[in-house]
């Protein structure tokens, strides 16, 4: 009895609430609209971007004698917007190699690295990459455009497949938060995406709607049980997916951050990504669902 009266206060406290906790995601939509308005208006793009979608060189020394620190210091000065990463082995942890990213063209980064090595660079000790600006720039917008299209699409197929505006517009506010407060999230951790970063939002998308449309199709097409019981139902098999997905995606990351900075990025925004997804499904739209469902009763 005492099982049944708490669970009878905690749906009763959501059946009051639940219109309140929408102020919630609400906010933080405005704040991810204002703080990339800001973001824009300082950078003139919605992201910063690594030297795959700006272009520049790329550098791996495969010498594990390097001081990594001293070198860095050494080229923090004379290398333009320079990234430095050490790469390690994942069964040794000991480091193998050093990746080197900077707008500075080729030749002269390959200069100042020999005149701090004392040595030639060779394909044997070292290998390197570079990227024009127009290319980047073009395969920049073809990515973007991609994510656009599939958002739209995204959004046709739902449109489709509930044939109501209501339920239609949750599951598409719901992943465009998604992807509009990772974004953010990226910026303010100062996180440069590259191409993979953005493929990573693509992914997002796929994330965000499965869970909205398993919920979204629990209370509008189940009629056996109340509005709640039929919440609690969905959520205890959206929220086992998307925790299975996480802890997935975190020991991934785990595992391949100390030798791989593509896939680490892409993890780091699918991890981002998947905290906001369960809060824009069970917060976001459970309460436009549930305020849906109650005036159409």
């Amino acid at each position: 009895m005492e099982e049944s009266h708490s669970e009878t206060q905690k749906k009763s406290w959501h059946d009051k609430y639940y219109k309140v906790l929408l102020i919630i995601p609400f906010s933080l939509v405005v704040f991810s609209f204002i703080y990339l308005g800001l973001f824009y208006s300082q950078h003139n793009d919605i992201m910063l971007k690594d030297i795959s979608l700006t272009g520049g060189t790329s550098v791996t020394l495969n010498d594990n004698l390097i001081d990594a620190t001293d070198l860095e210091d050494f080229l923090q000065n004379r290398l333009e917007e320079m990234t430095f990463k050490e790469i390690s082995d994942l069964t040794t942890g000991e480091k193998v190699a050093i990746i080197i990213e900077t707008k500075t063209d080729a030749e002269t980064t390959k200069k100042i690295l020999e005149e701090y090595l004392n040595y030639q660079l060779t394909d044997e000790n070292s290998s390197m990459e570079f990227t024009g600006s127009s290319l980047s720039t073009s395969f920049y917008k073809q990515l973007l455009i991609a994510l656009l299209i599939s958002f739209v699409f995204m959004s046709i197929v739902v449109f489709l497949l509930f044939k109501n505006a209501v339920p239609s517009g949750a599951v598409i506010f719901s992943a465009f938060a998604d992807i509009l407060m990772t974004l953010a999230t990226v910026n303010i951790l100062g996180i440069k995406m590259s191409s993979a970063g953005i493929i990573s939002l693509l992914m997002l998308i796929g994330y965000s709607v499965d869970t909205d449309i398993l919920l979204t199709n629990r209370l509008l097409r189940r009629h056996e049980g109340t509005v709640n019981e039929k919440i609690s139902g969905a959520f205890k098999t959206g929220i086992t997916m998307t925790l299975t997905s996480l802890i997935a995606v975190l020991v991934s990351f785990f595992v391949v951050n100390s030798f791989s900075s593509v896939l680490s990025q892409i993890f780091t925004i699918l991890i981002i990504g998947l905290i906001f997804d369960m809060f824009n499904t069970w917060i976001t739209n459970v309460s436009i669902l549930k305020w849906y469902v109650e005036r159409k009763k």
